[in-house]
C-alpha cells in the first residue's frame, strides 16, 4: 500500500501546500519596490513617482487596503495608476478608500479591462495556450459576453474630484515644483480600446519631460511612444506572470511582450528612438485566482535621475 499510494500522496500533499502558501502567504506579501531610472534632462531635480497598478480590488481586503494607504508615507512628488482597479462591483467604495490618502498628491490614470469589466472565472492554463496560438484578450480571441459591468465612472468622477488627470486616449500635464510634466495615455490595449492616432506626434514642447502611460504593455502601444520620443513608458496588466517558476521565471505575460520584461525596468527600441519601459507586476490578483507565487505583489517608488548623455 505505502508502495502504491505513497508518491501520489506525497505530490498531493505539496500541491496543497503550495497553494495554501500562494494564496495565504504570498497574495498578502505586500512589497514596495524601488528602481532609479537615469533619464530626465540634465538639471532637473529628482522626482519620485509612486506607480500602483491591478489593485483588483475586493470587498473584504482591508490588509490590502491598510497597506495602499500606508504608501502615502513615502511623499512622492505625484503618483501614476495604471490601472486595473477593481475585481468586484461592490469595490469601488473600499478601492477608493485605499487609494484616498494617495489622491492627495498630484496623480495621473489610465484604466485597464477589468475596471470597465468583472473578471470571469477561467482555466488558468488557458492563459499558455493563448500564448502558443497567438492570441491575447481581445487581440485574436472573440468579444466577451455575458460580462458584468464595474462601476467605472464612480472611480473616474473620484480620481477626477481629486484633481488626477484621466489619461483615456489623451494628454495631459501635472505642474512639479514649477517644471511642467507632459503625460501621454491611451486606452487599454487588451480589450481594443487604445486610440493612439489621437494622441500621435510626441511630447509637447513645452513639458520640462515626458512619460507615456499604458494598462497592457503591448508592443504596439510600446513601439508607438517609443518612436514619438517619449523617454519613459510606464505599464501594469502582466502581475509580473503571477504565477512564476523560482529561478525561472514567468512563463506568461496576458500580451504579446515577452516574458523576459514581464516587470520591472527594462529598454524599449522603436522607429529609431529607445524608451525606458517599467511595467508593475502589480498588488492584485483576478478574484477568482487569489494566489501568486514567486511573485509577490507590489507597488514602485521610481526615483527619476538626470541622463548625463541627454540630447534634445
Amino acid at each position: 500500500m505505502r508502495a502504491r499510494y505513497g508518491v501520489p500522496l506525497g505530490i498531493t500533499a505539496a500541491t496543497a501546500a503550495g497553494v495554501v502558501y500562494a494564496a495565504g502567504f504570498e497574495a498578502r506579501s505586500f512589497r514596495l519596490r524601488r528602481v532609479t531610472v537615469p533619464v530626465l534632462p540634465e538639471g532637473m531635480r529628482p522626482l519620485r513617482v509612486l506607480q500602483v497598478s491591478d489593485i483588483h480590488m475586493v470587498s473584504g481586503q482591508r490588509k490590502k487596503q491598510r497597506w495602499l494607504q500606508s504608501l502615502a508615507g513615502l511623499r512622492p512628488d505625484f503618483v501614476i495608476n495604471t490601472g486595473d482597479n477593481l475585481s468586484d462591483p461592490e469595490g469601488v467604495p473600499e478601492a477608493l478608500d485605499a487609494l484616498g490618502p494617495l489622491m492627495e498628491f498630484p496623480g495621473a490614470y489610465v484604466f485597464g479591462s477589468n475596471d470597465y469589466y468583472g473578471p470571469k472565472l477561467r482555466n488558468p492554463a488557458r492563459y499558455l495556450i493563448e500564448k502558443l496560438q497567438g492570441r491575447h484578450g481581445l487581440n485574436g480571441n472573440a468579444p466577451a459576453v455575458g460580462v458584468v459591468h464595474n462601476p467605472w465612472e464612480d472611480l473616474r468622477d473620484a480620481f477626477d474630484a481629486a484633481g488626477w488627470v484621466g489619461l483615456t486616449n489623451t494628454r495631459g500635464t501635472l505642474k512639479i515644483d514649477g517644471y511642467e510634466i507632459g503625460l501621454t495615455g491611451v486606452d487599454d490595449p487588451h480589450i481594443k480600446r487604445d486610440r493612439y492616432a489621437r494622441v500621435a506626434g510626441g511630447p509637447e514642447s513645452s513639458a520640462d519631460f515626458s512619460i507615456g502611460v499604458v494598462h497592457a504593455p503591448y508592443i504596439r502601444s510600446l513601439d508607438a511612444f517609443t518612436a514619438d520620443g517619449y523617454p519613459l513608458i510606464l505599464g501594469g496588466h502582466t502581475h509580473g506572470g503571477q504565477l512564476c517558476i523560482p529561478f525561472y521565471g514567468a512563463l506568461v505575460t496576458n500580451c504579446d511582450l515577452d516574458t523576459d520584461r514581464v516587470k520591472g525596468l527594462s529598454r524599449h527600441t522603436a522607429g529609431g528612438h529607445d524608451s525606458y519601459l517599467h511595467v508593475s507586476a502589480g498588488c492584485g490578483t483576478n478574484r477568482y485566482t487569489p494566489v501568486r507565487f514567486a511573485c509577490p505583489p507590489e507597488a514602485t517608488l521610481l526615483t527619476l535621475t538626470p541622463r548625463r548623455d541627454w540630447h534634445e
